[in-house]
């Protein structure tokens, strides 16, 4: 069996590529499991980004797990909650989601690679970012650690139906239905308190703030 195989569920697994791009478009929060130096596994938050065929992460090189990450296999987990499934019981209750798991090896990215890794990062959380800041110096390239995992080995569940209530709960007097989770919207920019007047709201963080 491999380890992409979906044992639970299988009429929720998908194997179209465009639908694990969307979910990966849709969604910069991903897990990744890795075990530690004694054997014992962990699991820790970072923000994702895909780029083509691979996905970027990126953290700083004070970072233990970033570190041992560099070169290692993994897994990265990504969850997108669309909804609550409302149905006419509580055990028949659950969620809409879409959710991937990526295997694959970790590699790090080094000179005119990382730099345009970490550009693709920027515009991919602020569109347009990256042509209104400075651009990174020695030391703030040398503090993080930029790296990549192809996007070859994966396993994908969608959950996108309606309630599955057995007939004696459809013949109930129980509402049932779907409650969908739209995306929060940006807020209003708050300028820094240190920030010079007279600087004006850029045209990224415009965009952002009213998409």
């Amino acid at each position: 069996m491999a380890r992409t195989d979906i044992t639970r569920t299988r009429d929720k697994a998908s194997t179209d590529r465009a639908a694990l791009d969307r979910l990966l478009e849709d969604t910069h929060l991903g897990h990744v499991a890795i075990a530690g130096p004694e054997g014992t596994p962990a699991a820790f938050p970072t923000l994702v980004v895909r780029d083509g065929d691979r996905v970027l992460v990126h953290g700083s090189t004070g970072s233990p797990w970033i570190r041992r990450l560099a070169g290692a296999t993994a897994s990265l987990t990504v969850t997108a909650l669309d909804g609550v499934v409302v149905a006419r019981s509580a055990y028949e209750s659950s969620m809409l989601y879409r959710s991937a798991v990526i295997f694959g090896t970790f590699a790090s990215l080094d000179g005119d690679a990382k730099l345009a890794a970490l550009d693709t990062i920027t515009d991919a959380l602020i569109p347009g970012r990256v042509g209104e800041v400075r651009r990174p110096d020695a030391k703030e390239l040398a503090a993080t650690l930029v790296l990549a995992v192809p996007l070859t080995e994966w396993s994908l569940k969608i959950s996108a139906k309606w309630p599955d209530d057995p007939p004696q709960d459809v013949a109930g007097e129980a509402w049932a239905g779907i409650v969908p989770l739209a995306p929060q919207p940006y807020g209003e920019p708050r300028p820094a308190p240190d920030l010079r007047g007279g600087i004006p709201l850029p045209d990224s963080i415009r965009r952002l703030s009213t998409r």
